[in-house]
């Protein structure tokens, strides 16, 4: 079964309760929600800011003031819906840093910052507007997520209703405006960008694995770095980095990895068996038999009775 089937089930359901609105709404931060309610102090600020910024910029456009400032509320509603639904999963792009604020990426990937997100925001009736994308956005962007506002916007309105409409991967877009039936369901955004990093993350796990067998230690540590940057609780990334670092020299900082991957994995057996090697090598003579008893220990409940032969050998020779 194609992948997005039950997400565009999911969006079919999704539509009919948002005819009787009868929508999913969660507060809190980094938690799914199709409804997003913006009102009070977070509005200000976000009004305030739009605001700030056409008076910036309406020198450079010949559209009214309060226009510019509408269409700038629009971009920072829906940004704002993202910021709250992906939390630290994502990054804001910097608007300062665009002339006019506009570099055609509105969020990249934390883990990632070459996977862009781009969010577009309409209100109208949910069956009647399309939410238009551009090919360069298209290019520069792996989604689009689409908003909904449910009320007009203007400088006086005091809450917003905003509507997580669903979201399209680039590469499935073929019209240069999409409509809502065409979405999937927003509750698969953050799974999607999450694959997107699974992907690249496996990617520098096999290059990795390339440079151990060459024995080039330097890309073992550069290609399970770029696999931490995506994947911060890669326990085997963690443990392969640090026998790298060990080979590299840095005794220290392979203790670390090593020690990272077992607060990942308490049972992590691997992880013990070489922090307590690299231990030995270090002078620490009773943390590295600490290491390698309770690697024997898992060794033996495993039912691996060689590895546990060969623990037990090592703690003889540290006691020599």
């Amino acid at each position: 079964m194609d992948w997005t089937t039950p997400l565009k089930a999911q969006q079919t359901d999704f539509i009919q309760r948002l005819k009787s609105a009868k929508l999913l709404h969660c507060d809190e931060k980094g938690q799914h929600s199709e409804l997003t309610v913006i009102s009070g102090q977070r509005l200000d600020q976000l009004r305030d800011f739009c605001w700030e910024m056409a008076e910036k910029y309406r020198l450079n456009s010949r559209v009214a003031i309060r226009d510019v400032f509408i269409n700038n509320m629009k971009g920072k509603l829906a940004e704002e819906v993202v910021k709250s639904r992906l939390a630290d999963f994502v990054t804001e792009v910097d608007y300062e840093k665009r002339v006019g604020g506009d570099g055609k990426v509105d969020f990249t990937l934390t883990a990632d910052s070459s996977i862009g997100i781009q969010v577009k925001a309409r209100n109208g009736n949910f069956d009647k507007i399309q939410w238009s994308i551009s090919q360069e956005e298209i290019e520069k962007n792996a989604v689009l997520v689409c908003i909904l506002i449910q009320e007009e916007v203007s400088e006086a309105q005091a809450e917003y209703n905003l509507i997580l409409a669903g979201f399209l991967p680039t590469n499935m877009i073929t019209s240069a405006a999409v409509g809502i039936n065409e979405l999937l369901y927003s509750g698969g955004l953050r799974s999607y960008l999450d694959n997107l990093t699974s992907s690249k993350a496996d990617e520098y796990m096999r290059l990795g694995k390339e440079c151990h067998e060459k024995k080039d230690y330097q890309g073992v540590f550069d290609c399970y770095t770029q696999v931490l940057q995506l994947k911060q609780n890669h326990e085997d990334a963690y443990k392969k980095r640090g026998f790298a670092r060990s080979k590299l020299g840095d005794k220290q900082g392979a203790i670390d990895d090593y020690t990272q991957a077992i607060k990942i994995n308490p049972n992590y057996v691997q992880a013990y068996f070489n922090r307590g090697l690299v231990r030995s090598k270090l002078g620490d003579k009773q943390g590295a038999i600490q290491d390698l008893q309770t690697a024997a220990n898992i060794f033996k409940k495993e039912g691996n009775e060689t590895d546990y032969q060969r623990a037990m050998e090592q703690i003889r020779k540290i006691n020599k």
